[in-house]
């Protein structure tokens, strides 16, 4: 019983929340019980194609490939592949995290994984698209290059801090899964 306590402690202590909000405060327990709701919509929608695009790319794309695209070795190639590969896709940012563990586990580098995932978030190229719109294109092209610069200072710092601490226990403990 202790240990399923402690293994369910967040859940657990997110129902106290809301038990003592529907009690308490009933219109905040509605509003956010409205908007955990919609929230698990979304992800139901979205999470079962990530998750079978994951299952593609482990299969479609050998880690051989990855190390030697994207790894430590990639250079400014794989930068740029990173970069690509971030600005293409419309989605929210935690569908791009499970991608992102998938290329760590398959060998690319701490510093493209960093670009990839900073690019996601910041380098759409539909919210571009808007910004060229409503800013003009020189607010456009001096914030996509100024992130890009960021993205690369920010991978490089993600490497070297992680070169000099290395805890991998997160990599290793599902090291099987890409090995499979």
């Amino acid at each position: 019983m202790k240990n399923i306590l402690k293994k369910f402690k967040l859940p657990i202590g997110v129902a106290i929340v809301f038990v003592a909000l529907f009690i308490f405060a009933p219109d905040t327990a509605t509003r956010s019980s409205k908007v955990a709701y919609e929230y698990f919509l979304e992800m139901v929608f979205i999470l079962p194609p990530v998750f079978l695009l994951m299952g593609l790319m482990e299969v479609w794309l050998p880690k051989d490939k990855i190390k030697k695209w994207l790894g430590n070795d990639s250079g400014l190639r794989g930068g740029l592949l990173s970069l690509a590969l971030g600005t293409l896709p419309t989605g929210p940012l935690y569908v791009a995290f499970p991608l992102a563990a998938s290329l760590l586990h398959k060998g690319a580098s701490i510093t493209n994984v960093v670009i990839f995932l900073g690019a996601w978030a910041a380098l759409k190229i539909p919210q571009l698209m808007i910004e060229v719109k409503f800013m003009g294109i020189a607010f456009a092209s001096m914030r996509f290059f100024l992130t890009i610069f960021a993205l690369i200072l920010m991978g490089s710092f993600m490497k070297a801090v992680l070169t000099r601490h290395p805890d991998k226990k997160w990599l290793e403990s599902n090291k099987g899964l890409s090995d499979q």
